[in-house]
Parts: structure tokens; sequence; C-alpha cells
């Protein structure tokens, strides 16, 4: 299917001009906040700086409107910080901000695609499994209609990814 799930969100983010936008939109206004007194932005800002992207990037993101309904939270806010290897940073630079924000929202994004499979799989599966007891068929039956479902859920929260 070519890339996998988080390069296919990575390369939508990045390639998106109205993140690139947002994540300008929010430097500049967690300047403007600490009033110039920083050259970047201080971590203590990180938190505020994603629910103001959240809000820019869910009006113009199909990505983000589909799979994160709400901010990320503090704990996915340090998360995002540690994995982008800036949690030593005193001040984010334009550019460490901008990878921050690349990967707090891959991260979400991709963790509200799983939630989504995982809330839909079962329900589908259970149903699949409630017609094959009415209609007598056999367990082989069913559980290769549930295999398919189930990869069909996946396959369909893949695409809807890039």
């Amino acid at each position: 299917m070519g890339l996998n799930p988080s390069k296919r969100v990575d390369a939508a983010l990045r390639g998106a001009p109205a993140f690139a936008a947002a994540c300008d939109d929010a430097f500049g206004r967690c300047l403007a906040d600490a009033q110039y007194a920083f050259a970047g932005v201080r971590p203590y800002q990180l938190a505020d700086a994603s629910a103001h992207l959240h809000s820019s990037l869910r009006g113009s993101l199909p990505l983000v409107r589909r799979w994160v309904p709400s901010p990320p939270p503090r704990a996915r806010v340090d998360s995002a910080l540690r994995a982008a290897g800036l949690e030593d940073a005193a001040v984010l630079s334009r550019g460490q901000f901008r990878e921050f924000a690349a990967e707090l929202f891959r991260e979400a994004v991709l963790a509200g695609a799983a939630q989504a499979a995982l809330v839909r799989a079962p329900a589908g599966a259970a149903g699949l499994v409630g017609v094959g007891l009415a209609t007598r068929a056999g367990a082989g039956v069913v559980g290769r209609l549930v295999a398919i479902y189930t990869a069909g859920v996946a396959a369909a929260v893949y695409l809807s990814l890039g």
C-alpha cells in the first residue's frame, strides 16, 4: 500500500500550506503573549499553542477535523516534545516549533484513527456473528467474514489518512 500510516500523515501535514500557516500563526501568538520577551516559544506555552493550532487546523485540514476531535491533552504535548528531541530546549525556534507541531498532530491523528478502528471493527464483527448464528452458517464461514470485515475497516481507516 505504499507508505506506512505515520509517514502518510506526516507528509500530509507537512505538505499542507494550512499547516505551515497555522504553525506560523501560533508561533506569533506565543511571542505576542510573552510580549516578545523571548526569541521563541517557551515550553510552558506549548499546551496553549497546541489548543490554538487545533482550532486553526480543525477548520482547514480534513485529517485533523476527522481524527482529532479535541485539542491534544498536556500528556500528549509533553510526549511530542520528547519525541521531537526538544525536551531540554529552553526556547523553541520557529523551525523547532513546526517540528513539535508535526510530531504532536501526527501522533494525535494516528491515535484517533486507531481508536476509531477499534470502535468500528468489534461492533460490525459482532453483527456478523449474530447474522451467522441466525442463519446457522458454519464457524469457518463466519470467521472468514469477520476477518474480511476487519481488514476492510483497517483499510478504510488507512486510506483515509492520506
